[in-house]
């Protein structure tokens, strides 16, 4: 049965790491789009409502992500907490826990992406 366990939580560890990095990439793929877009539209020379309407669906897009973000780490926190039910607290799987608290930490980067 520990056997079963541990392989359990080799791939669920294998598949937070890959959604970490996927929602860490995505956000800031987004964000430098976001930050490209209003430059783009001044060395086009053309007004700033052009695709101002493209820049506010990327920003809310750039916040969305920043929610997902949060909720990831949430679920590792809560994976952290499981592994421990599980008796197997002793093996490192899930890499650090976040530590941040994050009603601080989302709001702070909520800010940002607004």
């Amino acid at each position: 049965m520990i056997a079963q366990t541990r392989i359990a939580a080799n791939e669920i560890a294998t598949k937070l790491a890959a959604a970490e990095a996927a929602i860490d990439a995505a956000v800031s793929a987004v964000a430098s789009l976001t930050a490209t877009m209003p430059l783009a539209s001044q060395q086009a020379n053309v007004g700033m409502h052009v695709g101002h309407e493209a820049l506010m669906h990327a920003m809310e897009s750039c916040s969305l992500l920043v929610k997902a973000r949060t909720n990831i780490i949430r679920s590792h926190k809560a994976l952290s907490v499981a592994q421990h039910e599980v008796g197997l607290g002793a093996v490192a799987f899930l890499g650090p826990c976040p530590t941040r608290a994050m009603d601080d930490n989302s709001r702070h980067l909520g800010l940002v992406a607004a």
